[in-house]
């Protein structure tokens, strides 16, 4: 008797701070093109816990196997929501890969600053938002400045303290990774992207490309996906 043929993954992305699902606007097209299921979490971008829930009750309405892909702040909400068993690949696109125990403040702190961070402002608060300037200077600097002016305006305040949440289990331990490097980042470390892809042991992909790779090199962005759904349903 033949083997039955292995189902085909639901890819799960997970956008990153100060963003919503349509970062990944110009990758779910081409990933429909391969007519390929495609969910686009909606995280809250409140808290580590809260983004792991939606990430979750995301994965929970999903049949089957799952690559999930994440992006920036998303890379640490894969981390801890890719512990489901049905989570089969991860892909990481210029994101955060914490280790259990590990915050983000203190990987970020461990490099030089890239110039974006100075570009964070608090409303008093604690919430946090991105200056213009910062937009079209460091997060979207491949990108035309009307497009990342759109982008600020509907950036949601992130909390101060996500950068001080931590994760209790690396997903990427126990699972095949991929990771995209932006050679181009100005808002993430370069030399931190390229320390989480050495760590994970990860399959690494470098574009000279801003922060928002997803959105100037979507195709570069959905090859790599294509990838980790290839091996996925090759076992």
């Amino acid at each position: 008797m033949s083997n039955p043929p292995t189902p085909m993954p639901t890819i799960v992305l997970v956008h990153g701070a100060w963003a919503d699902g349509s970062s990944w606007q110009r990758v779910i097209p081409l990933l429909l093109e391969k007519n390929l299921p495609v969910v686009a979490v909606q995280n809250p971008t409140s808290s580590l816990i809260d983004d792991v829930k939606a990430t979750r009750q995301a994965l929970d309405a999903v049949e089957g196997p799952v690559v999930l892909v994440g992006h920036s702040w998303g890379g640490a909400v894969i981390t801890e929501a890719g512990n489901d068993p049905k989570v089969k690949a991860l892909v990481y696109v210029a994101a955060f890969a914490p280790k259990a125990g590990e915050t983000l403040g203190e990987l970020v702190g461990a490099y030089p600053p890239p110039p974006g961070l100075g570009k964070i402002q608090d409303d008093g608060a604690g919430n946090l938002k991105l200056s213009v300037e910062g937009w079209i200077e460091d997060v979207a600097s491949d990108l035309p400045e009307a497009e990342a002016r759109v982008l600020a305006v509907l950036q949601p305040p992130l909390p101060a303290g996500t950068f001080g949440e931590k994760v209790t289990q690396a997903a990427w331990e126990s699972r095949p990774s991929w990771y995209i490097v932006s050679a181009d980042d100005r808002v993430v470390s370069v030399e931190l992207e390229r320390e989480f892809a050495r760590r994970m042991n990860a399959r690494t992909t470098e574009l000279k490309a801003s922060h928002l790779s997803l959105l100037s090199q979507p195709d570069a962005v959905a090859a790599v996906i294509l990838e980790a759904v290839q091996s996925t349903m090759a076992g």
